[in-house]
């Protein structure tokens, strides 16, 4: 009977830990991401990039799937970490939205794009939250057999590969194809579209 109990304790205990770890990694990787989105934003208002407008919507909305999955850590529930999934899912599809509609109006309504030192660097730095969050993420999901943080994790990994095309938008503009700029932001939106079926793909078989 006692080891029964000592059984039981052990997974509360285990519960309770796993809790904790989770929350925790959410929480570093949203700090993260915050910090890149405002860095990014300071560069867009002196920009004006489509492409990096494009990266900064998904990097925030990015940033915002941190709510529901804390929430599911919190409550310790295998259901909310599932529905946290699908808001992961959600959020995605959303922001990619948001920046195919960026880019179109761009492409009807071309402006001009300025800063593209700093464009780039805020690129590099869209790069490098990411990747830091997509490693905090994945890492605690394996750990923790979360496959909605794991998930996420890719997303984010994905998301600093998407950051370089930001770079690739400086330099098509500083050689004079400033149509190229709307048009990366577009190729960006495709990117994003195709995170959002993969990651659905993910959390649909780990729901079978």
């Amino acid at each position: 009977m006692s080891h029964a109990h000592t059984h039981s304790h052990g997974l509360v205990h285990d519960s309770i830990k796993r809790s904790h770890e989770g929350v925790r990694a959410v929480s570093l990787a949203l700090a993260v991401l915050l910090l890149t989105a405002v860095a990014q934003v300071v560069v867009y208002v002196a920009s004006g990039s489509v492409a990096l407008l494009a990266d900064l919507i998904h990097n925030a909305g990015d940033a915002a799937t941190a709510i529901p999955l804390g929430i599911a850590f919190a409550l310790r529930s295998a259901r909310a970490e599932r529905w946290a999934g699908l808001a992961v899912v959600l959020a995605i599809f959303a922001s990619a939205c948001a920046a195919g509609y960026e880019a179109v109006a761009r492409i009807v309504s071309p402006t001009d794009v300025h800063r593209l030192g700093a464009l780039a660097l805020a690129g590099a730095i869209g790069f490098a939250g990411n990747w830091l969050a997509a490693r905090i993420r994945t890492r605690a999901g394996r750990r923790l057999d979360s496959p909605a943080l794991v998930a996420d994790g890719a997303h984010a990994r994905a998301d600093a590969y998407v950051s370089l095309a930001v770079i690739a938008s400086a330099a098509v503009v500083a050689i004079g194809a400033p149509v190229a700029d709307p048009l990366i932001g577009l190729a960006i939106t495709l990117v994003i579209l195709r995170i959002t079926w993969t990651s659905w793909r993910t959390l649909h078989g780990h729901t079978h």
